[in-house]
């Protein structure tokens, strides 16, 4: 089963998922948010389409570590996936400069601001998901020798 992330925004929510291997993200796509059915309901179709066992949800986390308004919002977001799709896991995981890193790598690859800002959301979900993956495999490396 893969991993998949979200970037929550108010406007939109990025995507990403894994590689089989649980090694690599890659970007899929930047959901548009105009109702929650429809949300849930794209994030659904996504789900079967990737074969989807967990979701790494960005948990904006305020930089002194305390949890604010937006962090919050991902929370409840959380339990509303976990109510709309009981059978995958749900983990709310420390995005602090996610998007910072993202916009730095969307820089660096010299795409301009306009493309960037098209992109920046599921670009972000790619950051949160490759961290999370990387922060799992050097946890297992570790139990296994």
């Amino acid at each position: 089963m893969r991993s998949m992330s979200l970037d929550l925004g108010s406007r939109t929510i990025g995507v990403a998922v894994s590689d089989l291997t649980g090694l690599i993200a890659n970007g899929v796509e930047t959901i548009r948010r105009t109702s929650p059915e429809r949300d849930f309901s794209r994030i659904g179709e996504l789900i079967a389409e990737w074969e989807v066992g967990e979701i790494v949800l960005g948990y904006p986390k305020n930089m002194n570590g305390t949890i604010g308004e937006r962090a919050k919002l991902s929370e409840a977001f959380a339990e509303e996936l976990r109510s709309h799709f009981a059978g995958v896991a749900v983990v709310l995981w420390d995005e602090r400069l996610s998007t910072v890193a993202a916009e730095r790598v969307l820089i660096d690859a010299d795409l301009q601001r306009k493309k960037r800002r098209k992109v920046i959301d599921m670009m972000a979900a790619v950051v949160i998901l490759q961290n999370y993956l990387d922060g799992k495999n050097l946890r297992s490396q570790k139990f296994s020798q």
